[in-house]
């Protein structure tokens, strides 16, 4: 898979242009708030997810401006497809070879990518909820349905919630909670079956990408933590049950907090280098390159299940990187489309082929 030509309109603080990328690395280098992030999230749109910046759409268009379009010509599937995306109103719309779609999450599938950014650190650094969310992410990206999985389960979860603060004032609904506890149950097994498969497999990529970035003797291992004990290959009846079983028990401790204690939506993504927490006690430089080793992973899976080789963007990643790991981002990620965005144009020095763009101003500029 890669991206042939990408032309932008009224994109943020991009000027009307485009650009005609290598088959390999690229760099795009320039100033801060020059628009280098903003030309990689207007290419990343075209996955049919929303903005990697949490960003609404109606902050996608240019400040003063009510519209923005963007066209991608690029090759998937063996053969050359083409992909428009227009933002008006607030809202995306796509056309795909042509054909007009219900929205820009019907790309979904068409153009596959993995982006990583200063803020996946905190994948990291913060929280059980961003881990959660890389996971859920990456399998919506290779498997559709995944999404209307975990819509359900929120769906049914909010509902399961409203429950709990009604109980103390209406009694006599306590006895309902079953009801949604079989739903829950069946959905956040199905959920967790799904996590589970898929960190045992990713979790061999990110070691062996953490290994070749790092050079080091600390290994990197990745699990999946639930609060059912089970194994990768226990099956999604199975876990329903668990989960049901742990869900019953809940029921005062659920109704004294006023939400869902016990679930999918409470698991974690456990990050260890040497036995040892990556958050807690890992350097900057290493907590970078675990980030690194994940999204690296994601993309080998992206390959594996679909037989395309995704796109890779990696946007300011080169700071508090030493040269080994610099080098290996520049020189080591063969047969892949990779596009990186750096300040400082003497950080890819190193690049060995290629293709050097500098963004000055919200116009790109070919370096090489």
């Amino acid at each position: 898979m890669n991206v042939l030509q990408m032309e932008y309109r009224g994109y943020r603080n991009l000027q009307e242009g485009g650009f005609s990328p290598s088959d390999g690395i690229n760099v795009i280098y320039g100033k801060n708030a020059n628009g280098k992030t903003n030309l990689l999230e207007a290419m990343w749109l075209f996955t049919g997810g929303r903005s990697f910046r949490g960003s609404r759409d109606s902050d996608l268009c240019a400040i003063g401006g009510d519209s923005a379009q963007l066209c991608m010509r690029f090759f998937s599937e063996d053969r050359e497809q083409k992909a428009e995306i227009t933002v008006r109103s607030g809202r995306r719309s796509a056309v795909l070879n042509g054909v007009e779609k219900r929205s820009a999450s019907a790309l979904v599938g068409k153009f596959c990518a993995v982006i990583f950014s200063p803020d996946h650190l905190s994948l990291v650094k913060e929280g059980p909820v961003f881990r959660r969310n890389f996971l859920d992410g990456a399998l919506c990206q290779l498997r559709p349905a995944y999404a209307r999985l975990l819509g359900q389960y929120n769906r049914t979860l909010s509902q399961r919630n409203a429950l709990l603060k009604d109980i103390p004032r209406h009694g006599e609904l306590m006895d309902t909670l079953e009801i949604w506890d079989d739903r829950l149950a069946a959905l956040g097994a199905s959920i967790m079956a799904e996590r589970l498969a898929y960190t045992e497999k990713i979790s061999g990529f990110a070691s062996g990408v953490y290994a070749e970035i790092s050079q080091e003797e600390q290994p990197l291992s990745v699990s999946y933590q639930t609060q059912i004990q089970a194994d990768p290959g226990v099956q999604a009846q199975d876990l329903a049950r668990l989960l049901f079983e742990r869900l019953s028990k809940s029921h005062r401790a659920d109704v004294a907090a006023g939400f869902t204690t016990i679930g999918p939506h409470r698991d974690d993504l456990e990050l260890e280098l040497g036995g040892k927490s990556a958050r807690v006690f890992g350097s900057q430089g290493q907590q970078r390159s675990v980030v690194l080793s994940l999204k690296l992973a994601e993309a080998q899976m992206i390959s594996d299940r679909t037989g395309e080789r995704p796109v890779i963007f990696l946007d300011d990643v080169m700071s508090e990187l030493d040269a080994q790991r610099q080098d290996y981002l520049l020189n080591r990620l063969e047969e892949k489309q990779v596009f990186i965005t750096c300040c400082d144009p003497d950080s890819v020095k190193r690049l060995r082929s290629g293709r050097l763009f500098e963004m000055k101003d919200g116009v790109l500029h070919a370096a090489d």
